[in-house]
């Protein structure tokens, strides 16, 4: 049975809108509005509404996110190849708290009631996960202790059924490296981070070489954790490589599982209990995105993220340059003064980093974003934004910074999927969401990832990989709010251990990736 053409129009102002129909449709489809289509236009591409002159803005979200290089008529395919992309909005003269003309947003009423078990640790945080995590302050010793988690799982990890999982912290960081470079703070600080994210239970074990640049004392120097109760004055548990004691390789696995071994019996001690959903540290992100993210997901994480924050959560939305096109959208949510001008001050921090490579925010979109339908970053920043909702902006943190508060934050980093996760990791998240129209089987081993499809025929083919079919909503199945409220309650079961994610269920997990923008040696 033939499905009736559908188009999706995000603003009234547009003057195109995407076609959402599985497959696309054909030149000569008659849709609902009379409109006969000139060209064929695939699925997630965008339909001129009306005739565009040379020159003229194309508006989608109802901003222009192009301008066309020569006349497009109604009903023709609006492709990359017809858009000139606006220049980047300056960073100066952009809508403040306090400027005279710029009310920020009023705080959004309170949500309770919302619990999940989750397991407390003795400096206030909460994980989801009971994990032992073992740092590694360098590359090198990598392989060592990949050898040495493998036997620990399987030798030891059945004896602590307490505990989730035991996971090496590998990197590509630690030596060959600029390491008293001013920048240099970023990967060190973010390792130092993720290595006392609220998951691993404030148990802190390092695999060291011995020789390399970043000394385990220089990671994690006295006064930078806190080691519970009884506990504060063992030194911090470090096995290295070079030490003269290790006779042979099996010496140094022995050392790293037998260390691993007075973590287990820990972490095997904890219990979940009921916290309230206000200790949930949720970051959010997309990745192989598709012009159905701004559509569907993004919306509906967007609406969770407000549920969250009125919950008295903390969510953190990332990835600088699909952002960057929206500033003047993100200053005049700011909280304070002092909160617009740290997100003007990320910005063009990184503004300054593509220029040192030679490259601009254009650089972000890829292939696949192109073939589903996103034409520029100014089309993507503007579906990509919209999963910070609609609450006032709280805090800004740099790259590898670590959370200090609730509500809702700018945390600075990357598009890149793999080191925005990392850096969401470091600033102290417990539950990640990720979603995708063009798939990914991305996932963290430190915390679960519940990953939202933008299409249902996505969500039909990657069945056992999406947790959640958004595309409902395009499919006029459901609503923003509908698939909102889902996410909502996935997460509390998702943090309470009661469900496991996809990418839990498979055990897959993308390796740590450092932002390293100091020089390598």
């Amino acid at each position: 049975m033939a499905t009736a053409p559908l188009t999706l129009r995000m603003n009234e102002r547009d003057n195109v809108a995407i076609v959402a129909n599985d497959g696309g449709l054909a030149a000569g489809t008659a849709l609902a509005c009379g409109l006969v289509l000139r060209d064929r236009v695939p699925q997630g591409h965008k339909v001129a509404l009306a005739d565009i002159a040379a020159g003229a803005p194309v508006l989608r979200y109802g901003i222009p996110i192009g301008h066309a290089e020569r006349d497009i008529a109604a009903g023709s395919w609006v492709h990359e190849r017809l858009l000139k992309m606006p220049q980047a909005r300056a960073l100066a003269g952009l809508p403040m708290p306090g400027d005279g003309h710029t009310t920020p947003p009023a705080a959004l009423p309170p949500l309770a009631g919302y619990t999940f078990e989750g397991y407390r640790n003795a400096d206030g945080s909460v994980g989801t996960r009971n994990i032992l995590a073992i740092t590694q302050t360098v590359q090198c010793v990598a392989g060592v202790t990949d050898f040495a988690v493998k036997r620990i799982k399987a030798e030891l990890l059945p004896r602590y059924p307490n505990v989730d999982d035991v996971v090496a912290l590998e990197h590509g960081y630690g030596c060959g490296v600029a390491i008293d470079a001013p920048d240099a703070v970023v990967p060190i600080r973010t390792l130092r981070h993720i290595s006392l994210n609220p998951n691993f239970g404030g148990e802190l074990m390092v695999v060291s070489l011995g020789c390399e640049k970043l000394q385990p004392e220089r990671l994690l120097p006295p006064g930078s954790f806190a080691i519970a109760d009884e506990r504060e004055a063992v030194p911090l548990d470090v096995v290295c490589l070079q030490d003269e004691g290790h006779v042979g390789f099996m010496s140094m696995v022995d050392s790293i599982v037998r260390q691993a071994e007075v973590h287990l019996q820990r972490l095997d001690a904890r219990r979940r209990v009921t916290v309230p959903a206000s200790e949930l540290v949720v970051g959010v992100q997309c990745g192989g995105s598709d012009a159905f993210s701004g559509v569907t997901a993004n919306p509906a994480v967007g609406y969770c993220t407000d549920l969250l924050v009125r919950a008295g959560a903390s969510v953190m939305f990332s990835e600088v340059t699909e952002v960057r096109d929206g500033i003047a959208l993100l200053t005049s949510r700011a909280a304070t003064p002092e909160v617009a001008q740290a997100m003007v001050r990320e910005m063009a921090w990184y503004d300054a980093y593509l220029q040192r490579g030679s490259a601009d925010r254009s650089a972000n979109t890829t292939p696949g974003n192109k073939q589903g339908g996103l034409s520029n970053i100014v089309e993507k920043a503007m579906g990509s934004i919209v999963k910070s909702g609609t609450a006032p902006i709280s805090q800004v943190l740099a790259p590898g910074e670590k959370l200090q508060g609730r509500g809702l934050t700018f945390a600075a980093t990357p598009a890149s999927d793999f080191i925005c996760g990392t850096l969401q990791l470091a600033a102290g998240m417990n539950l990640h969401v990720f979603t995708t129209g063009r798939g990914t089987p991305y996932g963290l081993a430190a915390v679960p990832v519940i990953k939202v499809a933008t299409r249902t025929a996505l969500a039909t083919r990657w069945h056992d990989l999406m947790d959640i079919n958004a595309g409902r909503i395009a499919d006029g199945a459901a609503t923003i709010e509908e698939v909102g409220w889902e996410l909502f309650r996935c997460m509390l079961d998702v943090a309470s251990g009661r469900r496991k994610t996809w990418a839990e269920h498979w055990k897959l997990h993308n390796a740590l990736v450092l932002f390293n923008p100091a020089p390598v040696t």
